[in-house]
């Protein structure tokens, strides 16, 4: 795939998140290499979850924060709300490209950067750009998932992680403050059967390819849509990253109808390494953080868990997509009428474009409903 590298999503000291471009992945020497999902890594302590708000001032909220991620979600304590709206995803093609990357902690796609995937409606008041989808997953079935549903854990958790591209450059600059990110969390299951997308990221061929730390290969064309279940609720909460520096600036969405994956597929992310190729073997798997009190946090669902036999129906459970042509001509075109029948729509922050559109009947209507189609650019 030309012009485009693997880049890594780390958390610095430093208080903001970067990318570190790499093909394949160079860590910088940096607090990033200070904690680790496990104590000890070949002999050498290197903190776990417990003292990673202990080894740097900076990541004191992972230990002293009161709106920390994961969490159990307790069904019967959460509260419905009718005025949540339907999740929308937006893409600029039918399909995204990107790179799917071994950063040693997780198995991470990244999508190409000049095809916008976007996310919006639920309970997010801003647009949210996908930068990473990062997988989770354990070395048995009954523990791989970093959020708990009524204390039960999931054999694997994959996690759609935007920034806030209305308030925000980028994901450095979102990621530490206010409104920052929202993550999309689905659950995994361990069945007969596959959820397609993730057939495609997880098949054997792909995921030998990057078997050690720092080994990323190309994947092309894929449905992200497909990887979210025809109907579905969702809960959401406040919280925070569940890596350092644990910052408390995420709106999270858990998808409530896991998906499936083959056992097969399982074992091949078993079969993954966290060290280089030079290094001794260590499974990447269990990744994840332990849930985290929720102390005063509210939990909010489209769905009434406390009416028996509510079924997720119609289309306010399922994905709203879009699948944009021209990602640049977005938000509020502005149409003009001219003298001769024709009407001009002026996209958001670009040069106008000539779209003639012919009334059939007399002169135009005001006000003008109509339906047009952007000009793919050459």
């Amino acid at each position: 795939m030309a012009g485009f590298t693997c880049t890594l999503l780390v958390f610095l000291h430093a208080g903001a998140a970067v990318r570190h471009a790499a093909a394949p992945f160079s860590m910088a020497k940096s607090y990033d290499d200070w904690w680790a999902y496990k104590e000890s890594i070949q002999g050498t302590f290197v903190p776990g979850p417990a003292f990673w708000g202990l080894v740097n001032a900076a990541w004191n909220l992972c230990a002293i924060g009161k709106r920390q991620s994961p969490v159990d979600i307790d069904t019967s304590q959460v509260v419905f709300d009718p005025f949540l709206h339907p999740l929308r995803l937006s893409l600029g093609g039918k399909t995204v490209s990107g790179m799917l990357c071994n950063t040693g902690r997780h198995v991470s796609f990244l999508p190409e950067r000049h095809r916008a995937v976007n996310m919006s409606g639920g309970p997010l008041l801003y647009t949210h750009r996908l930068e990473e989808v990062r997988l989770h997953f354990g070395s048995e079935d009954d523990a791989g998932s970093e959020h708990f549903m009524n204390k039960r854990a999931f054999s694997a958790e994959v996690q759609l992680i935007h920034y806030n591209q209305e308030l925000y450059k980028n994901m450095s600059e979102a990621a530490s403050n206010p409104n920052g990110l929202a993550i999309v969390s689905l659950l995994i299951n361990v069945a007969n059967n596959s959820n397609s997308f993730l057939s495609r990221m997880l098949n054997r061929e792909t995921t030998t390819r990057i078997s050690f730390k720092g080994d990323s290969t190309s994947l092309q064309d894929l449905a992200l849509d497909q990887l979210f279940p025809d109907t579905f609720a969702f809960v959401t909460y406040q919280g925070s990253t569940t890596s350092p520096p644990c910052y408390e600036t995420v709106t999270w969405i858990i998808i409530d109808q896991p998906l499936n994956i083959t056992s097969m597929q399982m074992h091949s992310l078993r079969l993954l390494s966290r060290h280089p190729a030079r290094n001794i073997f260590q499974s990447m798997s269990d990744n994840v953080r332990p849930a985290q009190p929720l102390y005063q946090r509210g939990l909010r669902s489209n769905l009434d868990y406390r009416r028996p036999g509510r079924r997720c129906t119609g289309p306010s459970y399922r994905l709203q997509v879009n699948f944009i042509l021209e990602s640049k001509l977005v938000r509020e075109p502005r149409i003009q009428q001219s003298e001769n029948r024709q009407i001009s729509v002026l996209p958001f922050r670009e040069t106008p474009q000539q779209l003639p559109i012919t009334c059939t009947q007399g002169e135009m209507p005001a006000p003008l409903c109509c339906f047009y189609r952007w000009r793919r650019r050459n």
